[in-house]
């Protein structure tokens, strides 16, 4: 399909929709916009961060561990933002029409990873460390759950079996 057809549909498919889903088409579009702009920005200062602050100036040492985790906090932030990009797009596709739950579990997970990444742990005592743990835990029973659930949905609708979480790119 061409672009001049793919355009062509989605304004045939843009006309169906009522006024609120119009605006809210527009305004996840717009938001979606913002984001890549962002992504770009976080991608172009995380290359130059890297190039020029790490590798030319030379303070590029394997075993200084505040560097790594300055760089995988930072890489950690870009993926962020594309999961929530990501989700988005779904909606914008109109496959569903609220953000999932699994989506934001997921982000969720994520920042809190980027979180436990970039922490001092000279610095941090044991009980920011357990709450950490506690909510990684908490938030990886509740995608568990939702997966299962969305597996044990997708079993019984006409004999369509869902794949797993881990492997299926498109949830």
């Amino acid at each position: 399909m061409s672009i001049k057809e793919e355009f062509k549909d989605a304004r045939a498919k843009f006309k169906l929709l009522s006024l609120y889903q119009r605006f809210e088409h527009l305004v996840v579009m717009f938001l979606t916009a913002l984001i890549a702009i962002i992504v770009i920005a976080a991608v172009w200062n995380l290359s130059l961060k890297i190039l020029f602050g790490l590798v030319l100036s030379g303070s590029l040492d394997p075993s200084d561990y505040s560097v790594f985790q300055a760089v995988f906090g930072m890489i950690f932030t870009v993926i962020i933002a594309l999961e929530f990009k990501k989700s988005l797009l779904v909606v914008a596709e109109r496959r569903d029409t609220v953000v999932q739950i699994r989506s934001v579990v997921m982000i969720a997970l994520l920042a809190i990873c980027r979180k436990v990444i970039i922490l001092d742990l000279s610095e941090t005592d044991a009980l920011h460390v357990l709450a950490f743990a506690a909510a990684i835990l908490a938030l990886g029973v509740v995608y568990w759950l939702v997966g299962d659930s969305d597996q044990r949905l997708g079993e019984g609708a006409s004999g369509y079996t869902a794949a797993s979480p881990v492997v299926d790119v498109n949830r």
